[in-house]
């Protein structure tokens, strides 16, 4: 499937969108919820609840994996096989001769870069929300809330290496005239 061929649907191109406002947002002022313990805590504040909006879109973009368009549900992509691994292992050999993989939606690096990514988003929205329900402002968390909390900040250290690669490739192929950002922004 080549991906000239492949028209997004607006609730799709919606989706993304609400995931990347949200979720860059929430992770750029992620620092700032490090205040939770204080007695004023609006930096908290502001990131649970763009953090809750992040979460309400992810789980939304899951939902559509599901039941959306079948070329863009998670069937394209799961589960991997041998044969969806050999696509992976074809596209790096073609990165190693400094080439670029043709973009095929959800094949290949593609999908295997955006799985990971969904790993990734999964756990800091299914985290973020349970902490939302769980952690008093004002008071400090112990126990296995504590673990939770840590992880989630940990696992935000890996939001810019994906955006990095999910952008940088847009980028690339732009570069190479292949203009597939066009199609989540409405122009293709």
């Amino acid at each position: 499937m080549n991906d000239q061929g492949v028209k997004l649907d607006v609730p799709t191109r919606i989706l993304h969108l609400g995931l990347l406002v949200s979720g860059v947002w929430a992770w750029w002022i992620g620092e700032d919820a490090g205040d939770y313990h204080k007695p004023v805590h609006d930096g908290y504040t502001l990131h649970l609840y763009v953090g809750l909006c992040f979460a309400s879109f992810l789980l939304l973009r899951l939902l559509w994996g599901f039941v959306g368009p079948r070329h863009l549900r998670f069937t394209a992509w799961f589960p991997w096989t041998r044969e969806r691994f050999a696509y992976v292992k074809a596209d790096l050999r073609t990165l190693l001769r400094f080439k670029l993989p043709e973009p095929v939606t959800h094949r290949g690096l593609n999908a295997f870069v955006q799985s990971l990514g969904l790993v990734l988003f999964t756990w800091q929205g299914a985290s973020g929300t349970l902490m939302s329900m769980t952690l008093t402002p004002g008071v400090r968390v112990v126990g296995w809330m504590h673990d939770i909390k840590e992880i989630h900040q940990l696992a935000g250290i890996w939001i810019p290496t994906y955006l990095a690669l999910h952008v940088g490739a847009s980028v690339l192929h732009a570069f190479t005239g292949k203009h597939i950002w066009k199609k989540m922004v409405f122009l293709e």
